[in-house]
């Protein structure tokens, strides 16, 4: 009787988003050679950040950056692999109050600005990068309102952060004109509007300017697991490697099955830089 080759590869419990770059290794078109994957459909990615952080509920696992950088400060048991299986630009992610007396990114300095979720997630960071660096925001003289708390609960943050009022919403907040502006949410009101004028092109001008094409989440896996197969990193590596070129052919030759939202934009950074980013 012929063995199972797969029998004695050990199955790692899995979180990953689905995208185009994902879904040859997801439909277990791409296999690893030492292990296999063994996929936990999470509804919401961002709520598998928080489980491998506290619980270490995953073998491997996407994580937001920030979250990652944050939980290795505080000594968490598992390393991140040179994977990145998203990034994004984030001039567009800022909103505003057009009747709180805000022109200009540097008018926020001394007015409470809203950020979703936690101060630590990674499109916040972004945001204020482009804040401090762009515009040439004090990001020390604006007061930061949290609509959540931290993935990493052990993080303390600036002094200048505070959490938003029980009961409130960021959303209604602003529509109210109590704070001036907010990064990641969504606000239905005609007194609303995007902080950075063309934010879309703004993203690809950074890109130009300063090769700035953000990283939002990598890969981790848990030490024990790459203590237990010397191999696992360089093997998870190849196959994301293998996925994402199986998906550029697709996205090349115009496949329905490679078609997603972020494929023009994904399209158009690949023609800026010449090639593909890591």
């Amino acid at each position: 009787m012929n063995k199972d080759p797969s029998a004695s590869k050990p199955r790692l419990k899995t979180a990953l988003a689905a995208r185009g770059h994902t879904q040859a290794l997801m439909n277990g078109t791409v296999t690893p050679r030492t292990f296999e994957l063994e996929f936990e459909d999470v509804p919401s990615i961002i709520k598998a950040f928080r489980r491998m952080v506290r619980n270490l509920d995953f073998d491997i696992s996407e994580l937001a950056m920030t979250t990652y950088l944050c939980a290795r400060a505080q000594g968490k048991p598992f390393t991140a692999i040179p994977v990145f299986p998203m990034r994004a630009f984030h001039h567009g992610a800022i909103v505003y109050n057009t009747k709180t007396g805000v022109r200009t990114p540097k008018d926020l300095e001394g007015r409470r600005v809203g950020v979703n979720r936690g101060y630590t997630v990674t499109t916040g960071l972004w945001v204020r990068g482009i804040l401090q660096h762009e515009y040439g925001v004090d990001l020390g003289k604006v007061t930061w309102v949290l609509s959540g708390d931290e993935h990493v609960a052990e993080y303390q943050p600036p002094s200048n952060v505070v959490s938003i009022e029980p009961g409130r919403t960021l959303q209604e907040l602003l529509a109210a004109g109590e704070i001036a502006a907010a990064i990641g949410i969504t606000v239905e009101s005609p007194d609303v509007k995007p902080l950075i004028p063309h934010a879309g092109e703004a993203g690809f001008e950074a890109l130009q300017r300063q090769g700035l094409y953000p990283i939002n989440h990598t890969v981790v896996v848990r030490n024990d697991r790459l203590d237990a197969n010397p191999d696992l990193a360089e093997d998870l590596v190849d196959v994301f490697a293998e996925a994402k070129r199986i998906y550029l052919r697709h996205l090349r030759e115009g496949h329905a099955d490679a078609v997603s939202a972020t494929d023009p934009v994904y399209l158009r950074v690949m023609e800026m830089i010449g090639g593909h980013p890591p």
